[in-house]
């Protein structure tokens, strides 16, 4: 059985702007307690928000600003920033997760001033439906947001309860719907505004008069919207909500007797919110590749840190080292305040688990290489950052600059399912299939001045970056021909030497093009060096 709280901010907009001036602390302060509106920024101003001090001077939503003016004359006017209202309302819609992870705000028709919160299966973890209401009714008013709050077994029950009737809290019981909306103004429909005065004009002023009427006329007279919103509110038509996030399949929510703000204390409360889930994850056969702690301040705040991994793991402990690493990586950039109440972990990546045979010695030992490697990449990704540790894998190609190619984010997982089930390393050719290569290969092969003594023979003597190398030793040549299926004019020939020079520096270079076949003055390049 659902159950959905509608969550209503009246005069959002006023409240917003008021904080967020109050943070500013700028030397013209507005006085709450006096007439105070927002206004649009278009030709003609009109009022897009009052106070209540505005409210109980009539002045009303959609008046232009010009009759507000001349009825009132110490009015005091901002500029509306619909943009800021939107994303601080995201803000705080992500910080009511704390209660359930299926939230979803308020759409255009419906007004962006709330927001809904599918709390189906997790009302228990807070006491029971009653105690959720008064406990999110209460952090609201400590935000100085006061909230109109309503849950019923769908959307436009809630919302029209919880902006029309008279208590602020309400919990409407299953199979009491019709019963509820009998006698609220039909605007409670969330009807747009000509849809709602027609009703009017033709007497349907309640809810309750338009329920048990015929049908029919209704469908000729007006639009689908009417019928369709009366059946959502009865919930006889489903209305599924635009969520925020897809809810995560796998999340432990741990509410603290005492607020935390240390590292160690994070990470002790993330080792037992993981070991919550590691069971689940068991269950499924599945481990965590990407995860998201979720902390939620004392003051409403809300920040967020996302591990991605390798490979999926149902190990705490690696879990809770590489969360150490990326604490302390943006330990300058996490505010604790006055503390964080409550912790969420939840997997946003959960991939199937291979399992290996660990009973012969070999196949252990490349079980526990791999495992090594892994935890490796893990704690780079996590000290360095996602974007500076590259994957890399193999590509059917004998020239060196076309042999590998770095693997994109979204083939990800296809690579790390191929590495579970095979050796990671027989794709890449070995020094005994292919010749020596460099530690370093160059972005692009630089132009060098060579002496040889003979055209196709060795160098000898070496100008390169302006400076002059003698030859101590040269290993090759290496002959990588053509790819000639590539292109219909093939590349040159390349024969690549690797050369020590005199102060023990060794280059790996090439010739381009076979000399008195393909060209009659080969040019030589430096194309990587070693180390």
């Amino acid at each position: 059985m659902p159950r959905i709280v509608s969550v209503w901010l009246p005069q959002w907009p006023i409240h917003r702007w008021l904080a967020a001036e109050q943070r500013k602390r700028s030397r013209t302060q507005i006085d709450p307690r006096a007439p105070f509106v927002l206004a649009d920024a278009s030709d003609a101003p009109r009022i897009t928000a009052v106070n209540p001090a505005a409210a109980a001077c009539r002045l009303a939503v959609g008046e232009t600003l010009a009759d507000a003016r001349a009825r009132i004359g110490a009015l005091q006017v901002r500029l509306a920033e619909p943009d800021a209202d939107v994303a601080d309302l995201m803000r705080l819609a992500r910080w009511a997760t704390r209660y359930t992870p299926s939230v979803s705000l308020f759409k255009e028709h419906s007004g962006l001033d709330g927001f809904f919160l599918d709390v189906t299966g997790a009302t228990h973890l807070v006491g029971g439906e009653k105690n959720l209401l008064a406990d999110l009714a209460r952090r609201l008013k400590a935000f100085g947001l006061p909230a109109r709050l309503a849950i019923a077994e769908n959307p436009g029950t809630a919302w029209a309860v919880s902006h029309f009737a008279r208590t602020p809290c309400a919990l409407i019981p299953a199979g009491t719907e019709a019963e509820t909306l009998a006698p609220l103004p039909v605007e409670a429909l969330r009807l747009a505004p000509e849809t709602a005065l027609t009703l009017r004009r033709l007497g349907f002023k309640r809810i309750g008069t338009l329920i048990d009427k015929p049908r029919a006329p209704f469908a000729a007279r007006f639009e689908k919207e009417l019928l369709r919103r009366l059946d959502q509110a009865l919930g006889r038509t489903p209305e599924p909500l635009p969520l925020l996030a897809p809810p995560p399949a796998y999340v432990e929510t741990r509410s603290l007797l005492e607020p935390i703000s240390t590292e160690d204390a994070i990470l002790i409360a993330t080792t037992h919110l993981m070991q919550n889930l590691v069971p689940k994850l068991e269950a499924d056969g599945v481990g965590a590749r990407s995860l998201n702690l979720a902390l939620y301040r004392v003051d409403g705040a809300l920040q967020e840190i996302d591990i991605a991994l390798t490979l999926p793991t149902q190990n705490p402990a690696h879990v809770t080292r590489l969360l150490g690493l990326k604490l302390e990586r943006v330990s300058r950039f996490l505010e604790s305040g006055f503390g964080f109440e409550t912790l969420s972990l939840a997997v946003t990546v959960a991939e199937r688990m291979v399992p290996h045979q660990s009973a012969l010695a070999t196949t252990s030992e490349e079980t526990e290489r791999a495992q090594r490697c892994t935890a490796l990449l893990d704690a780079l990704r996590q000290r360095l950052g996602s974007e500076r540790v590259r994957h890399l894998e193999p590509v059917a190609s004998h020239w060196p600059e076309r042999s590998e190619k770095q693997t994109d984010r979204r083939s990800e997982k296809q690579t790390n399912e191929h590495s579970q089930n095979s050796n990671p390393e027989a794709a890449w050719p070995t020094p005994a299939t292919r010749g020596l290569r460099p530690s370093l290969l160059l972005p692009r092969a630089e132009p060098a001045d060579v002496i040889a003594l003979l055209p196709d023979g060795p160098p000898q003597r070496l100008r390169w970056r302006g400076k002059v190398h003698t030859i101590a030793h040269a290993q090759g040549p290496e002959r990588i021909a053509a790819e000639w299926w590539r292109s219909k004019t093939p590349e040159p020939t390349r024969d690549y030497y690797v050369v020590e020079s005199g102060d023990g520096q060794r280059l790996w270079l090439y010739r381009e093009g076979i000399p008195g076949r393909e060209t009659a003055a080969p040019r030589w390049f430096v194309h990587g060096m070693f180390a």
